[in-house]
Protein backbone atom coordinates (compact mmCIF):
# COMPACT_ATOMS: atom_id res chain seq x y z
CA UNK A 1 0.00 0.00 0.00
CA UNK A 2 2.82 2.36 0.89
CA UNK A 3 4.57 1.62 -2.43
CA UNK A 4 1.35 2.35 -4.31
CA UNK A 5 0.93 5.69 -2.48
CA UNK A 6 4.50 6.60 -3.37
CA UNK A 7 3.90 5.75 -7.05
CA UNK A 8 0.79 7.95 -7.10
CA UNK A 9 2.69 10.80 -5.41
CA UNK A 10 5.50 10.54 -7.96
CA UNK A 11 3.00 10.43 -10.85
CA UNK A 12 1.49 13.69 -9.63
CA UNK A 13 4.85 15.40 -9.82
CA UNK A 14 6.00 14.54 -13.33
CA UNK A 15 6.07 18.21 -14.33
CA UNK A 16 8.98 20.52 -13.54
CA UNK A 17 9.10 21.34 -9.82
CA UNK A 18 7.70 24.77 -9.06
CA UNK A 19 11.09 26.16 -8.03
CA UNK A 20 12.68 24.97 -11.28
CA UNK A 21 9.83 26.40 -13.31
CA UNK A 22 10.23 29.76 -11.61
CA UNK A 23 13.99 29.75 -12.16
CA UNK A 24 13.85 28.83 -15.86
CA UNK A 25 10.83 31.00 -16.57
CA UNK A 26 12.68 34.01 -15.13
CA UNK A 27 15.69 33.18 -17.31
CA UNK A 28 13.42 32.87 -20.33
CA UNK A 29 11.72 36.22 -19.67
CA UNK A 30 15.14 37.83 -19.23
CA UNK A 31 16.18 36.32 -22.58
CA UNK A 32 13.00 37.59 -24.28
CA UNK A 33 13.48 41.10 -22.89
CA UNK A 34 17.11 41.18 -24.05
CA UNK A 35 16.11 39.73 -27.42
CA UNK A 36 13.50 42.44 -28.01
CA UNK A 37 15.94 45.14 -26.91
CA UNK A 38 18.77 43.93 -29.17
CA UNK A 39 16.66 42.86 -32.16
CA UNK A 40 18.63 44.97 -34.64
CA UNK A 41 21.75 42.91 -33.91
CA UNK A 42 20.20 39.83 -35.50
CA UNK A 43 20.13 39.16 -39.24
CA UNK A 44 16.55 39.72 -40.39
CA UNK A 45 16.55 36.77 -42.77
CA UNK A 46 17.99 33.52 -41.45
CA UNK A 47 21.48 33.18 -42.92
CA UNK A 48 21.51 29.40 -43.22
CA UNK A 49 21.07 26.74 -45.89
CA UNK A 50 18.31 24.08 -46.09
CA UNK A 51 19.03 21.26 -43.66
CA UNK A 52 21.40 23.25 -41.43
CA UNK A 53 19.07 23.16 -38.42
CA UNK A 54 18.31 19.45 -38.80
CA UNK A 55 22.03 18.64 -38.82
CA UNK A 56 22.37 20.11 -35.33
CA UNK A 57 19.51 18.06 -33.87
CA UNK A 58 19.67 14.41 -32.77
CA UNK A 59 17.67 12.01 -34.97
CA UNK A 60 16.08 10.22 -32.00
CA UNK A 61 14.14 11.48 -28.94
CA UNK A 62 15.84 11.41 -25.53
CA UNK A 63 15.16 8.42 -23.31
CA UNK A 64 15.59 10.33 -20.07
CA UNK A 65 14.86 13.87 -18.84
CA UNK A 66 17.41 16.44 -19.94
CA UNK A 67 18.67 19.40 -17.97
CA UNK A 68 16.50 22.41 -18.80
CA UNK A 69 19.50 24.74 -18.93
CA UNK A 70 20.90 22.66 -21.78
CA UNK A 71 17.52 22.85 -23.54
CA UNK A 72 17.54 26.65 -23.28
CA UNK A 73 21.16 26.69 -24.44
CA UNK A 74 20.31 24.57 -27.48
CA UNK A 75 17.40 26.87 -28.25
CA UNK A 76 19.74 29.85 -28.41
CA UNK A 77 22.58 28.09 -30.22
CA UNK A 78 20.72 25.78 -32.60
CA UNK A 79 17.24 27.22 -33.13
CA UNK A 80 17.66 31.00 -33.06
CA UNK A 81 20.20 31.07 -35.95
CA UNK A 82 17.51 29.48 -38.13
CA UNK A 83 14.89 32.08 -37.27
CA UNK A 84 13.78 34.70 -39.76
CA UNK A 85 12.94 37.57 -37.44
CA UNK A 86 9.43 38.79 -38.19
CA UNK A 87 9.69 41.01 -35.11
CA UNK A 88 12.71 42.86 -36.52
CA UNK A 89 12.18 46.59 -37.23
CA UNK A 90 13.65 46.07 -40.73
CA UNK A 91 11.44 43.13 -41.62
CA UNK A 92 9.63 44.58 -44.64
CA UNK A 93 8.62 41.37 -46.42
CA UNK A 94 5.07 40.06 -46.91
CA UNK A 95 3.16 42.16 -44.36
CA UNK A 96 5.31 43.48 -41.53
CA UNK A 97 3.95 42.45 -38.13
CA UNK A 98 4.63 43.01 -34.43
CA UNK A 99 4.56 40.66 -31.49
CA UNK A 100 4.39 43.51 -28.97
CA UNK A 101 5.36 43.13 -25.32
CA UNK A 102 1.75 43.22 -23.99
CA UNK A 103 0.79 40.58 -26.54
CA UNK A 104 3.73 38.38 -25.58
CA UNK A 105 2.68 38.58 -21.92
CA UNK A 106 -0.84 37.66 -23.01
CA UNK A 107 0.52 34.60 -24.84
CA UNK A 108 2.43 33.52 -21.74
CA UNK A 109 -0.70 33.73 -19.60
CA UNK A 110 -2.73 31.94 -22.28
CA UNK A 111 -0.25 29.07 -22.24
CA UNK A 112 -0.35 28.91 -18.43
CA UNK A 113 -4.17 28.86 -18.29
CA UNK A 114 -4.25 26.31 -21.14
CA UNK A 115 -8.03 26.54 -21.60
CA UNK A 116 -10.11 25.30 -24.50
CA UNK A 117 -12.72 27.93 -25.32
CA UNK A 118 -14.99 25.60 -27.30
CA UNK A 119 -17.98 26.11 -25.00
CA UNK A 120 -18.97 28.93 -22.67
CA UNK A 121 -18.90 26.32 -19.90
CA UNK A 122 -15.40 25.14 -20.81
CA UNK A 123 -14.09 28.66 -20.27
CA UNK A 124 -16.58 31.44 -19.46
CA UNK A 125 -13.95 34.19 -19.31
CA UNK A 126 -12.45 33.22 -22.67
CA UNK A 127 -15.87 33.36 -24.31
CA UNK A 128 -17.12 36.58 -22.76
CA UNK A 129 -13.81 38.41 -23.10
CA UNK A 130 -13.76 37.52 -26.80
CA UNK A 131 -17.25 38.98 -27.21
CA UNK A 132 -16.29 42.18 -25.40
CA UNK A 133 -12.88 42.77 -27.00
CA UNK A 134 -14.21 42.14 -30.52
CA UNK A 135 -16.94 44.66 -29.89
CA UNK A 136 -14.20 47.11 -28.83
CA UNK A 137 -12.40 46.44 -32.11
CA UNK A 138 -15.64 46.83 -34.05
CA UNK A 139 -16.05 50.30 -32.55
CA UNK A 140 -12.40 51.14 -33.27
CA UNK A 141 -12.79 50.39 -37.00
CA UNK A 142 -16.21 52.10 -37.11
CA UNK A 143 -18.40 49.14 -38.04
CA UNK A 144 -22.10 49.15 -37.02
CA UNK A 145 -23.20 47.14 -33.96
CA UNK A 146 -24.98 44.42 -35.94
CA UNK A 147 -21.55 42.93 -36.80
CA UNK A 148 -20.59 40.18 -34.36
CA UNK A 149 -17.05 38.83 -34.25
CA UNK A 150 -15.29 35.54 -33.68
CA UNK A 151 -11.53 34.92 -33.56
CA UNK A 152 -9.87 32.35 -35.85
CA UNK A 153 -6.21 31.58 -36.32
CA UNK A 154 -5.66 33.19 -39.74
CA UNK A 155 -7.56 35.01 -42.48
CA UNK A 156 -7.43 31.81 -44.54
CA UNK A 157 -9.75 30.14 -42.03
CA UNK A 158 -11.86 33.28 -41.51
CA UNK A 159 -12.50 33.59 -45.24
CA UNK A 160 -13.18 29.86 -45.52
CA UNK A 161 -15.83 30.16 -42.81
CA UNK A 162 -17.33 33.23 -44.45
CA UNK A 163 -17.57 31.46 -47.81
CA UNK A 164 -19.17 28.45 -46.10
CA UNK A 165 -21.75 30.83 -44.63
CA UNK A 166 -22.31 32.29 -48.10
CA UNK A 167 -22.93 28.80 -49.47
CA UNK A 168 -25.31 28.06 -46.60
CA UNK A 169 -27.22 31.29 -47.21
CA UNK A 170 -27.99 30.16 -50.77
CA UNK A 171 -30.47 27.59 -49.39
CA UNK A 172 -29.11 24.63 -51.36
CA UNK A 173 -29.23 22.04 -48.52
CA UNK A 174 -25.52 21.35 -49.00
CA UNK A 175 -25.01 20.95 -45.26
CA UNK A 176 -27.43 18.01 -45.24
CA UNK A 177 -27.10 16.53 -48.72
CA UNK A 178 -23.59 17.48 -49.78
CA UNK A 179 -22.75 18.30 -53.39
CA UNK A 180 -21.63 15.04 -54.98
CA UNK A 181 -23.95 13.32 -57.44
CA UNK A 182 -26.81 15.81 -57.13
CA UNK A 183 -28.70 16.43 -60.35
CA UNK A 184 -30.66 19.26 -58.73
CA UNK A 185 -27.56 21.32 -57.91
CA UNK A 186 -26.18 23.67 -60.58
CA UNK A 187 -22.51 24.66 -60.73
CA UNK A 188 -21.80 27.29 -58.07
CA UNK A 189 -19.72 30.44 -58.47
CA UNK A 190 -17.81 32.88 -56.30
CA UNK A 191 -16.13 35.99 -57.70
CA UNK A 192 -12.94 37.77 -56.68
CA UNK A 193 -10.40 39.96 -58.42
CA UNK A 194 -7.25 38.53 -59.97
CA UNK A 195 -5.41 40.21 -57.06
CA UNK A 196 -7.32 38.37 -54.33
CA UNK A 197 -5.35 36.32 -51.81
CA UNK A 198 -4.64 32.67 -52.66
CA UNK A 199 -6.60 31.62 -49.55
CA UNK A 200 -9.83 32.46 -51.39
CA UNK A 201 -9.00 29.92 -54.07
CA UNK A 202 -8.02 27.38 -51.39
CA UNK A 203 -11.36 27.95 -49.67
CA UNK A 204 -13.17 27.27 -52.94
CA UNK A 205 -11.23 24.01 -53.27
CA UNK A 206 -11.97 23.02 -49.66
CA UNK A 207 -15.68 23.79 -49.94
CA UNK A 208 -16.07 21.65 -53.06
CA UNK A 209 -16.71 24.65 -55.30
CA UNK A 210 -13.41 24.00 -57.04
CA UNK A 211 -10.96 26.32 -58.74
CA UNK A 212 -13.32 26.62 -61.69
CA UNK A 213 -15.99 27.78 -59.26
CA UNK A 214 -14.00 30.92 -58.45
CA UNK A 215 -14.10 33.39 -61.31
CA UNK A 216 -11.27 35.92 -61.14
CA UNK A 217 -12.33 39.34 -62.36
CA UNK A 218 -9.77 41.55 -64.13
CA UNK A 219 -8.48 44.68 -62.40
CA UNK A 220 -8.10 48.26 -63.58
CA UNK A 221 -4.99 50.42 -63.73
CA UNK A 222 -5.06 50.75 -59.94
CA UNK A 223 -5.31 46.95 -59.49
CA UNK A 224 -8.89 47.28 -58.26
CA UNK A 225 -11.66 44.93 -59.31
CA UNK A 226 -13.29 46.02 -62.57
CA UNK A 227 -16.94 46.49 -61.57
CA UNK A 228 -18.32 46.34 -65.10
CA UNK A 229 -16.51 43.05 -65.67
CA UNK A 230 -17.87 41.70 -62.38
CA UNK A 231 -21.46 42.36 -63.39
CA UNK A 232 -20.85 40.95 -66.87
CA UNK A 233 -19.44 37.74 -65.34
CA UNK A 234 -22.50 37.37 -63.09
CA UNK A 235 -24.91 37.85 -66.01
CA UNK A 236 -22.98 35.43 -68.21
CA UNK A 237 -23.11 32.78 -65.48
CA UNK A 238 -26.83 33.24 -64.94
CA UNK A 239 -27.42 32.79 -68.68
CA UNK A 240 -25.42 29.55 -68.66
CA UNK A 241 -27.15 27.96 -65.66
CA UNK A 242 -24.39 28.69 -63.14
CA UNK A 243 -25.56 29.91 -59.74
CA UNK A 244 -23.68 32.92 -58.31
CA UNK A 245 -23.14 32.63 -54.55
CA UNK A 246 -20.94 35.50 -53.41
CA UNK A 247 -18.26 38.08 -54.11
CA UNK A 248 -14.99 38.44 -52.25
CA UNK A 249 -13.71 42.02 -52.28
CA UNK A 250 -10.29 42.90 -50.93
CA UNK A 251 -9.42 46.07 -49.03
CA UNK A 252 -5.64 45.90 -49.15
CA UNK A 253 -4.59 43.19 -51.61
CA UNK A 254 -1.43 41.23 -50.88
CA UNK A 255 0.61 42.31 -53.89
CA UNK A 256 -0.24 46.01 -54.04
CA UNK A 257 -2.65 46.78 -51.13
CA UNK A 258 -5.18 47.93 -53.74
CA UNK A 259 -8.76 48.54 -52.63
CA UNK A 260 -11.72 46.99 -54.40
CA UNK A 261 -14.55 49.60 -54.26
CA UNK A 262 -16.81 48.26 -51.49
CA UNK A 263 -19.87 50.44 -52.12
CA UNK A 264 -20.06 49.61 -55.83
CA UNK A 265 -19.56 45.91 -55.17
CA UNK A 266 -22.22 46.05 -52.42
CA UNK A 267 -24.65 47.54 -54.95
CA UNK A 268 -24.12 44.58 -57.27
CA UNK A 269 -24.36 42.04 -54.47
CA UNK A 270 -27.62 43.51 -53.27
CA UNK A 271 -29.02 43.60 -56.81
CA UNK A 272 -28.24 39.93 -57.46
CA UNK A 273 -28.74 38.76 -53.84
CA UNK A 274 -25.14 37.63 -53.37
CA UNK A 275 -23.12 37.33 -50.18
CA UNK A 276 -20.40 39.99 -49.92
CA UNK A 277 -17.28 38.98 -48.02
CA UNK A 278 -14.57 41.58 -47.53
CA UNK A 279 -10.99 40.52 -46.99
CA UNK A 280 -9.54 43.42 -45.01
CA UNK A 281 -7.03 41.24 -43.19
CA UNK A 282 -4.30 43.85 -43.73
CA UNK A 283 -6.09 47.04 -44.70
CA UNK A 284 -8.83 46.86 -42.08
CA UNK A 285 -6.53 48.16 -39.36
CA UNK A 286 -6.24 51.46 -41.23
CA UNK A 287 -9.94 52.03 -40.55
CA UNK A 288 -8.83 53.23 -37.10
CA UNK A 289 -7.74 56.44 -38.84
CA UNK A 290 -10.60 58.89 -39.47
CA UNK A 291 -8.75 60.26 -42.50
CA UNK A 292 -8.76 56.79 -44.11
CA UNK A 293 -12.43 55.98 -43.49
CA UNK A 294 -13.48 57.11 -46.99
CA UNK A 295 -11.58 54.13 -48.43
CA UNK A 296 -13.88 51.83 -46.47
CA UNK A 297 -17.16 53.51 -47.37
CA UNK A 298 -19.65 50.74 -48.11
CA UNK A 299 -17.91 47.94 -46.23
CA UNK A 300 -20.57 48.19 -43.54
CA UNK A 301 -22.96 46.69 -46.14
CA UNK A 302 -20.93 43.48 -46.38
CA UNK A 303 -22.21 40.22 -44.95
CA UNK A 304 -18.81 39.35 -43.52
CA UNK A 305 -15.44 41.04 -42.99
CA UNK A 306 -12.07 39.72 -41.88
CA UNK A 307 -9.53 41.91 -40.04
CA UNK A 308 -6.25 40.50 -38.70
CA UNK A 309 -4.96 42.10 -35.49
CA UNK A 310 -1.81 40.02 -35.96
CA UNK A 311 -0.99 41.96 -39.12
CA UNK A 312 -1.11 45.65 -38.19
CA UNK A 313 -2.53 45.83 -34.68
CA UNK A 314 0.61 44.66 -32.86
CA UNK A 315 -0.86 41.36 -31.66
CA UNK A 316 1.31 38.21 -31.85
CA UNK A 317 0.34 35.74 -34.53
CA UNK A 318 -2.19 34.14 -34.69
CA UNK A 319 -5.30 36.29 -34.32
CA UNK A 320 -7.78 36.79 -37.15
CA UNK A 321 -11.21 38.32 -36.55
CA UNK A 322 -14.22 37.38 -38.66
CA UNK A 323 -17.17 39.75 -38.37
CA UNK A 324 -20.58 38.64 -39.59
CA UNK A 325 -23.66 40.78 -39.98
CA UNK A 326 -25.79 37.61 -39.87
CA UNK A 327 -24.00 35.40 -37.34
CA UNK A 328 -26.96 33.01 -37.25
CA UNK A 329 -26.13 31.94 -40.82
CA UNK A 330 -22.51 31.30 -39.83
CA UNK A 331 -23.78 29.24 -36.90
CA UNK A 332 -26.20 27.40 -39.16
CA UNK A 333 -23.30 26.44 -41.44
CA UNK A 334 -21.19 24.92 -38.65
CA UNK A 335 -23.10 24.14 -35.48
CA UNK A 336 -23.08 20.45 -34.60
CA UNK A 337 -23.61 19.52 -30.96
CA UNK A 338 -23.07 15.90 -29.89
CA UNK A 339 -24.48 14.80 -26.56
CA UNK A 340 -21.17 15.11 -24.74
CA UNK A 341 -21.02 18.83 -25.60
CA UNK A 342 -24.58 19.73 -24.60
CA UNK A 343 -24.91 22.14 -21.69
CA UNK A 344 -27.86 23.45 -19.69
CA UNK A 345 -27.12 27.13 -20.42
CA UNK A 346 -26.64 26.72 -24.21
CA UNK A 347 -29.64 28.93 -25.05
CA UNK A 348 -28.31 31.76 -22.88
CA UNK A 349 -24.68 31.94 -24.00
CA UNK A 350 -22.36 31.89 -26.99
CA UNK A 351 -20.59 28.62 -27.66
CA UNK A 352 -17.73 29.61 -29.93
CA UNK A 353 -17.38 26.11 -31.39
CA UNK A 354 -20.63 26.77 -33.29
CA UNK A 355 -19.10 29.49 -35.50
CA UNK A 356 -16.34 27.71 -37.36
CA UNK A 357 -14.51 24.53 -38.26
CA UNK A 358 -12.47 24.08 -35.07
CA UNK A 359 -13.76 22.56 -31.88
CA UNK A 360 -10.64 23.31 -29.83
CA UNK A 361 -10.01 27.04 -29.51
CA UNK A 362 -7.10 28.88 -27.93
CA UNK A 363 -7.75 31.84 -25.64
CA UNK A 364 -6.62 34.33 -28.31
CA UNK A 365 -8.77 37.17 -27.01
CA UNK A 366 -6.54 37.59 -23.96
CA UNK A 367 -3.53 38.92 -25.86
CA UNK A 368 -5.69 41.23 -28.00
CA UNK A 369 -7.37 42.59 -24.86
CA UNK A 370 -3.97 43.25 -23.30
CA UNK A 371 -2.63 44.97 -26.42
CA UNK A 372 -5.65 47.28 -26.73
CA UNK A 373 -5.56 48.15 -23.03
CA UNK A 374 -1.80 48.63 -22.85
CA UNK A 375 -1.62 50.93 -25.88
CA UNK A 376 -5.09 52.42 -26.09
CA UNK A 377 -6.85 53.39 -29.27
CA UNK A 378 -5.00 56.71 -29.62
CA UNK A 379 -1.52 55.18 -29.49
CA UNK A 380 -2.46 52.37 -31.88
CA UNK A 381 -3.92 54.89 -34.31
CA UNK A 382 -0.84 57.08 -34.04
CA UNK A 383 1.46 54.14 -34.81
CA UNK A 384 -0.51 53.16 -37.93
CA UNK A 385 -0.58 56.79 -39.04
CA UNK A 386 3.19 57.02 -38.61
CA UNK A 387 3.71 53.92 -40.76
CA UNK A 388 1.60 55.46 -43.51
CA UNK A 389 3.60 58.69 -43.24
CA UNK A 390 6.86 56.70 -43.54
CA UNK A 391 5.53 55.06 -46.69
CA UNK A 392 4.58 58.43 -48.14
CA UNK A 393 8.07 59.83 -47.48
CA UNK A 394 9.68 56.78 -49.07
CA UNK A 395 7.32 57.10 -52.03
CA UNK A 396 8.74 60.57 -52.68
CA UNK A 397 12.29 59.21 -52.49
CA UNK A 398 11.46 56.58 -55.09
CA UNK A 399 9.67 59.09 -57.32
CA UNK A 400 12.70 61.38 -57.18
CA UNK A 401 15.16 58.68 -58.22
CA UNK A 402 15.31 58.31 -62.03
CA UNK A 403 16.49 54.70 -61.72
CA UNK A 404 13.44 53.49 -59.79
CA UNK A 405 9.73 53.48 -60.50
CA UNK A 406 6.64 52.82 -58.42
CA UNK A 407 4.34 50.20 -59.91
CA UNK A 408 1.20 50.74 -57.82
CA UNK A 409 -0.53 53.38 -55.71
CA UNK A 410 0.33 53.55 -52.00
CA UNK A 411 -2.95 53.79 -50.06
CA UNK A 412 -1.47 52.36 -46.86
CA UNK A 413 2.11 51.52 -45.88
CA UNK A 414 3.28 49.08 -48.56
CA UNK A 415 5.29 50.12 -51.60
CA UNK A 416 5.77 48.16 -54.81
CA UNK A 417 8.59 49.31 -57.07
CA UNK A 418 11.42 48.20 -59.31
CA UNK A 419 14.88 49.19 -60.45
CA UNK A 420 14.92 50.42 -64.06
CA UNK A 421 18.37 51.91 -64.75
CA UNK A 422 18.45 54.77 -67.24
CA UNK A 423 21.35 53.68 -69.41
CA UNK A 424 22.26 54.20 -73.06
CA UNK A 425 21.47 50.62 -74.04
CA UNK A 426 17.93 50.03 -72.72
CA UNK A 427 17.33 46.65 -71.11
CA UNK A 428 14.66 44.22 -72.24
CA UNK A 429 11.71 43.39 -69.97
CA UNK A 430 13.28 40.02 -69.13
CA UNK A 431 16.61 41.67 -68.27
CA UNK A 432 14.87 44.18 -65.98
CA UNK A 433 13.08 41.32 -64.21
CA UNK A 434 16.37 39.46 -63.72
CA UNK A 435 18.06 42.64 -62.49
CA UNK A 436 15.37 43.21 -59.85
CA UNK A 437 15.43 39.60 -58.70
CA UNK A 438 19.20 39.87 -58.34
CA UNK A 439 18.87 43.14 -56.43
CA UNK A 440 16.33 41.62 -54.04
CA UNK A 441 18.55 38.59 -53.39
CA UNK A 442 21.54 40.83 -52.70
CA UNK A 443 19.56 43.00 -50.29
CA UNK A 444 18.22 40.02 -48.35
CA UNK A 445 21.62 38.36 -48.45
CA UNK A 446 23.09 41.16 -46.37
CA UNK A 447 20.97 40.05 -43.41
CA UNK A 448 20.27 43.71 -42.64
CA UNK A 449 16.82 43.88 -44.25
CA UNK A 450 14.20 41.50 -45.58
CA UNK A 451 11.97 42.48 -48.50
CA UNK A 452 9.73 40.26 -50.62
CA UNK A 453 8.53 40.31 -54.22
CA UNK A 454 5.48 39.89 -56.39
CA UNK A 455 4.66 39.95 -60.08
CA UNK A 456 2.52 42.71 -61.55
CA UNK A 457 1.22 42.26 -65.08
CA UNK A 458 3.82 39.55 -65.50
CA UNK A 459 6.82 41.59 -64.32
CA UNK A 460 8.99 41.10 -61.23
CA UNK A 461 8.43 43.76 -58.56
CA UNK A 462 9.93 44.43 -55.13
CA UNK A 463 7.61 44.90 -52.13
CA UNK A 464 8.43 46.85 -48.98
CA UNK A 465 5.78 46.67 -46.25
CA UNK A 466 6.03 48.91 -43.18
CA UNK A 467 4.17 47.87 -40.05
CA UNK A 468 6.41 46.96 -37.12
CA UNK A 469 5.81 48.95 -33.95
CA UNK A 470 9.56 49.53 -33.46
CA UNK A 471 10.34 50.60 -37.03
CA UNK A 472 11.69 54.15 -37.19
CA UNK A 473 12.32 56.50 -40.09
CA UNK A 474 16.01 55.73 -39.59
CA UNK A 475 15.24 52.07 -40.42
CA UNK A 476 13.44 53.13 -43.59
CA UNK A 477 16.22 55.51 -44.59
CA UNK A 478 18.86 52.86 -43.89
CA UNK A 479 16.97 50.44 -46.12
CA UNK A 480 16.55 52.93 -48.95
CA UNK A 481 20.26 53.80 -48.82
CA UNK A 482 21.09 50.09 -48.93
CA UNK A 483 18.77 49.62 -51.93
CA UNK A 484 20.51 52.46 -53.73
CA UNK A 485 24.03 51.27 -52.93
CA UNK A 486 23.26 47.68 -54.00
CA UNK A 487 21.63 48.95 -57.20
CA UNK A 488 24.72 51.03 -58.00
CA UNK A 489 26.83 47.90 -57.66
CA UNK A 490 24.56 46.16 -60.13
CA UNK A 491 24.62 49.14 -62.45
CA UNK A 492 28.41 49.15 -62.46
CA UNK A 493 28.44 45.47 -63.33
CA UNK A 494 26.30 45.91 -66.46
Amino acid sequence: MADNDQNIKEAMHHDLPSADFQKYAHQTVDWIAHFLETMREYPVLAQIQPGDVKKKLPPHPPENPEDFLSILSDFEEKIVPGITHWNHPRFFAYFSITGSAPGIIGEMLTAALNVNAMLWKSSPSATELEEVVLDWLRQMVDLPPDFKGVINDTASVSSLCAMAAARESAGLNIREQGMAGRTDLPPLRFYSSTEAHSSIEKAAITLGIGQDGLKKIPVDSKFQMDIAMLEKAILDDLQHGIKPIGVIATLGTTSTTSIDPPAEIADICEQYKLWLHIDAAYGGSAALLPEKRALFYGWERANSIVVNPHKWLFTPIDCSVLYCRQPDILRQAFSLVPEYLRTAEADQVTNLMDYGVALGRRFRALKLWMVIRAFGQKKMTAAIREHIQFAEKLKHRIDDDPNFELLAPVPFSTLVFRFVPRIQMPLSAAEIDHLNETLLNQLNGTGQVFLSHTKLRGHFAIRLAIGNLKTTWEDIEFTWNLIQSESIKLLNSL
